[in-house]
């Protein structure tokens, strides 16, 4: 496996991530500056606001995995399932670069937690 393939892969990401935080920041702080006219621009705003706070909500959890998976790698254990311990496959990191579990262990997860 080419850790610095991967390595890449999620600073770029994070480099990506921040920018969209910066901005999205910025954007709800000019919102609180915005005139609002009537009760329907007073809705459109509240769900605008929602909506990127929503957004930025998951970038910053997806940014902590990022920062997890880049400290795997720094201590070499990059790649390997948190459930089960084995090497999960390239292609799933090539999506999902900070994948924390194999496809199988995943799906176990996914169903346990939809039972619940």
């Amino acid at each position: 496996m080419d850790l610095n393939y991967f390595k890449q892969l999620l600073e770029e990401r994070r480099t990506q991530i921040l920018e969209n935080i910066t901005i999205a920041t910025s954007e709800l702080e000019d919102l609180k500056n915005v005139e609002i006219n009537d009760e329907g621009d007073y809705a459109a705003l509240c769900a605008d606001n929602m909506i990127d706070t929503v957004i930025q909500e998951k970038q910053i959890a997806e940014l902590k995995e990022i920062e997890e998976a880049l400290e795997k790698i720094e201590h070499g254990e990059y790649g390997i399932c948190e459930m089960c311990g084995e090497q999960i496959k390239p292609l799933r990191l090539k999506v999902k670069p900070y994948a924390k579990y194999c496809i199988v262990c995943r799906s176990i997860i996914e169903r346990e937690n939809g039972q619940r």
